[in-house]
């Protein structure tokens, strides 16, 4: 069992990350998951969250809002629809995508609410995670 993968974390704005790995802790939309060497191939959605990578130089936190990750036996993909560093401009950009969720939210009935409303939480509760 090889002991590193490769990792690539991008949004549509940028590449965030792009090295060697021992983990990837992945905030799935059906659970989290911790992708390693060897990984049976997988693709799954992304919920809002922490996405955490364990390297040689110790573990590296990143908020994601969303997206998917395709996980194969020599890499992880991460493709997010915004990614940012776990860090005080994370937040804060997290902070600004809440207001926004929560202001559309408002405007919405049924389903659509109740839908737009559980993401909210889960900003909210990875804002929370970040200090």
């Amino acid at each position: 069992m090889a002991d590193m993968m490769q990792f690539d974390l991008v949004s549509p704005e940028r590449k965030l990350a792009s090295g060697q790995v021992r983990a990837v802790q992945i905030p799935g939309a059906d659970g989290d998951l911790t992708a390693m060497p060897d990984h049976a191939p997988t693709i799954t959605t992304l919920r809002p969250g922490i996405l955490v990578t364990e390297g040689a130089e110790g573990a590296t936190r990143y908020v994601v809002t969303g997206g998917f990750a395709d996980i194969t036996p020599e890499a992880t993909s991460v493709l997010a629809e915004r990614a940012y560093g776990a860090d005080a401009e994370g937040r804060a950009a997290l902070e600004a995508i809440l207001a926004e969720t929560r202001d559309k939210a408002a405007s919405l009935s049924g389903p659509e609410k109740d839908a737009m409303n559980k993401v909210a939480d889960d900003l909210a509760r990875t804002i929370d995670t970040i200090g």
